[in-house]
């Protein structure tokens, strides 16, 4: 389970060829077993804890827990009308159908009808206005789960409704001046103008741009859906099992819809099979749902989704709609920008606030832009109320740039990859973002520099071009896209964490903390910096269950924080104990505390060596505790949300990615030839981790860009792609045959944890290079005469309509 995983990497099947006999991973494999030798326990890549558990079907997730005699269903009946009025439910012939116990409406709701996360404006059931075509209107319970979804079918023929015409798109919410939230505003200007002389600046400039652009929303697909388990306790209290990002939310949110204090309620998840952000907040409508359910009926209630009704009720990814003016020079070097950014939030506010947020301080990506003005409207329409997905906004903010870009090189005849070097941020100037954040660790010049070398880039632009003029009906395209992405939440309280540690006498250690495992190895990086801290291995150290009466008040495992935040509260507690056992050898066996080393699961001191365990077993006798909190806030962070001023981010992430692509101008397919990748990971803790992550982001942020379309219908507000038969993700069929991903080597230069970055969310930017270099193939077509009109997903259909205005212009 401790062989390094870099060397593993090397026997890969032949569809990863570029893995094949790679010197500097045989390097990274020989550096690595070094260091584990030497006592490391981070920086060396370990098998993720539960590996084992998830390939065996072993690893016990919210719907595996035993359930308790006397156990409920619980199924929600949906509206079936986007807008409108709710006039009645037959609740009587609901209670008639076989094993239905209870019928639950809003007025059925002992505490607070709400689960919204920053406004209270979100409804656990429906209330009267009907806000979307699935919006829960009631619950039933029934003895089986059959039995519950059954009975909740009924909501067509048992609830009478006031039908009104839905707002579902972002540029009519627009147009009616419709939000969840204000709008926002940022405006930055290195020569102190206003909007109006930056705008005339733009007018002004050698050339001019001007246009607009969708980018379509996208389906969180965790493996396992929405999930919440109730179980009654003595006292009124509630113990739930939830799938969720979020159980300190939780827990606040359940207390409310039951009226108690949060004391009363504990809120337990030791893994999701997938999270992406959708179990951030909205896991929190079905705690709630369930916990009612199981107080009214004194017996414990499970409510667990079916696919369709998990699309039909929750939210996604955010689509956005753009409006961008930008001025440039002969170089390509943007000299002004104006850009009107619009959400389609859904029916209430969620987290669209704080993802557009994040998307007004991502447009600049890695690009200086001296004269700026940003506006963001959180479109409100009667569709699913929208949420965090990985990357919460970044993504969207920054593909507009990009796109910006690239119309600036087509409309020049220049290399795309010219004009984004143009507009890099420098070291020493051209480094403050529109925000006002310095940018002090910027490596994106050299990190290009090493992809553009290692992948041949500028051979394969001349290799593509000898291909495209050959080809008449085939187009291949190329594309290198960077990225600088800023790490931590962009709410400031929100960026601390806490752990427990204990150590028991057997030399064993159990750990706790805030976060929460989805799939993406936290717990495994958590135990790696505890093993670290106290000098053992990596198996003496287990990471239990998220859990609210362990500790308390915790984030949201988002924001690519999950690591950088527990893992450095988890340190905290380690080293405690570690300098408890160090006083306690050095008084026992002489020399300083100072002195005493821990490796290798053997302490030395004064000379001697001691086992770990043995020292443990000592310093029991002796009374000391060995045990202890830990405790993490990042520092430096300061935001002023009304003015959107500040350093919102404690460090930046950078990556690359050269991406080649084909296209078929018969058909509109596409396919992925080749995409090379280099990532900053700062000093990794877990490479073999952190590469998987990176894979898995780019081939994530490629279905985004290229496949996921999500469909309402246009009149009825119907959300018509609500199951895998009609929503596409990518499959292993999508993967490139040539993907070859490599972690840029460079320390932070902040004290993270280790020195080491965020991996979550960055590089699911990566795959921009995807999308444009389908752009790139798509000008190929028409001849590199126009800029092309590609939306995203850059869908086939998306693909034909884009060559067919190339070709005709």
């Amino acid at each position: 389970m401790n062989k390094p995983v870099a060397s593993e990497l090397l026997q890969r099947p032949a569809a990863f060829a570029p893995y094949q006999d790679n010197q500097q991973l045989r390097l990274d494999a020989a550096a690595e077993a070094g260091a584990h030798q030497a006592g490391a326990r981070v920086g060396i890549s370990q098998a993720h804890e539960s590996a084992s558990l998830h390939v065996t079907g072993a690893a016990t997730y919210t719907d595996d827990i035993p359930e308790l005699a006397g156990t409920l269903h619980c199924a929600l009946g949906l509206a079936p009308v986007a807008a409108g009025r709710l006039l009645s439910i037959d609740l009587d012939a609901l209670r008639a159908q076989p094993g239905v116990v209870h019928v639950f409406t809003a007025a059925d709701i002992p505490g607070s009808n709400d689960w919204g996360s920053i406004v209270h404006d979100d409804p656990i059931l429906c209330m009267g206005e009907i806000r979307y075509l699935g919006q829960p209107v009631f619950a039933v319970v029934a003895e089986t789960r059959a039995q519950a979804l059954r009975a909740a079918a009924l909501a067509k023929k048992v609830v009478r409704v006031e039908a009104a015409a839905p707002v579902l798109t972002p540029q009519e919410a627009h147009a009616r001046g419709q939000y969840v939230v204000p709008p926002m505003h940022l405006t930055r200007s290195e020569s102190g103008l206003d909007e109006a002389g930056i705008r005339a600046r733009i007018a002004a400039a050698p050339h001019r741009l001007q246009g607009q652009l969708d980018v379509g929303g996208q389906e969180q697909f965790y493996l396992e859906g929405q999930i919440s388990y109730a179980i009654p306790r003595e006292g009124n209290a509630m113990h739930v099992y939830c799938s969720t990002q979020h159980p300190s939310e939780m827990q606040h949110l359940v207390a409310h819809a039951l009226g108690v204090q949060a004391h009363a309620v504990q809120v337990e998840c030791r893994r999701m099979g997938g999270g992406f952000g959708g179990k951030e907040s909205q896991s929190a409508l079905f705690a709630c749902m369930a916990s009612v359910a199981a107080r009214r009926l004194a017996r414990p209630v499970k409510l667990r989704l079916d696919r369709d009704d998990d699309f039909m009720i929750t939210g996604r990814r955010h689509c956005f709609w753009y409006e961008y003016d930008v001025g440039y020079d002969d170089a390509g070097r943007i000299l002004g920008a104006a850009i009107i950014m619009v959400s389609r939030a859904g029916h209430s506010a969620d987290l669209s606030a704080p993802v557009m947020t994040r998307a007004l301080c991502h447009f600049d990506n890695a690009y200086w832009l001296p004269e700026v003005a940003m506006h963001g409207y959180c479109g409100k329409t009667n569709t699913q109320s929208n949420t965090a997905f990985r990357g919460f906004g970044g993504p969207q903010g920054a593909i507009a740039i990009e796109y910006i870009l690239d119309s600036i090189a087509h409309d020049l005849g220049q290399d795309p990859l010219a004009v984004r070097r143009a507009n890099f941020y420098g070291k020493s100037e051209r480094n403050v973002t529109p925000y006002l954040q310095t940018v002090r660790d910027n490596v994106i010049h050299e990190l290009v520099d090493q992809l553009e070398e290692q992948s041949g880039y500028q051979a394969r632009r001349a290799a593509v071009a000898a291909f495209n003029a050959q080809s008449p009906v085939l187009k291949r395209g190329l594309a290198l896209t960077p990225v600088k992405f800023g790490i931590s939440f962009n709410v400031k309280h929100f960026n601390q964490a806490g752990a427990l540690v204990h150590v028991y006498t057997d030399g064993s250690i159990l750990v706790n903390h805030g976060g929460t495992e989805m799939g993406q190895g936290l717990n495994t990086k958590v135990a790696q910096v505890v093993a670290h801290e106290l000098g053992v291995g990596f198996e003496r150290v287990r990471v239990t269950a998220t859990d609210t009466a362990k500790v308390a008040n915790t984030s949201a495992t988002a924001a690519s924080t999950g690591t950088d935040l527990n893992g450095k509260a988890a340190q905290d507690a380690a080293r405690r104990i570690r300098e408890r056992l160090a006083a306690c050898a050095a008084a026992r066996h002489g020399g300083s505390s100072g002195e005493v080393r821990f490796a290798n699961d053997r302490v030395e001191v004064n000379g001697q060596t001691l086992a770990f365990e043995a020292l443990v077993g000592q310093a029991y006798l002796d009374r000391v505790q060995l045990w202890s909190d830990g405790f993490y806030a990042t520092p430096g962070l300061s935001w002023d949300k009304d003015r959107m001023q500040g350093n919102p981010f404690y460090y930046f992430a950078y990556g690359a990615a050269v991406s080649e692509v084909v296209i078929d101008t018969l058909t509109g397919e596409y396919k992925l030839l080749r995409a090379n990748v280099l990532h900053d990971v700062g000093r990794s803790l877990n490479p073999a981790v952190d590469i998987g992550q990176v894979e898995g982001a780019f081939i994530q942020g490629m279905g985004w860009l290229t496949m996921e379309e999500l469909v309402w219908h246009p009149q009825t507000g119907l959300l018509m792609t609500h199951a895998p038969s009609t929503y596409k993700i990518p499959t292993a069929n999508d993967c490139p045959p040539e993907f070859n991903v490599q972690l840029f080597q460079g320390a932070n230069v902040e004290d993270s944890i280790h020195r080491s970055k965020a991996v979550g969310e960055p590089p699911l930017l990566l795959p921009f290079s995807v999308f444009f270099a389908i752009r790139d193939a798509v000008a190929a077509a028409g001849g590199h005469r126009t800029p092309p009109p590609l939306q995203a997903p850059a869908t086939s259909e998306a693909i034909l309509r884009a060559i067919a205005a190339v070709q005709a212009a």
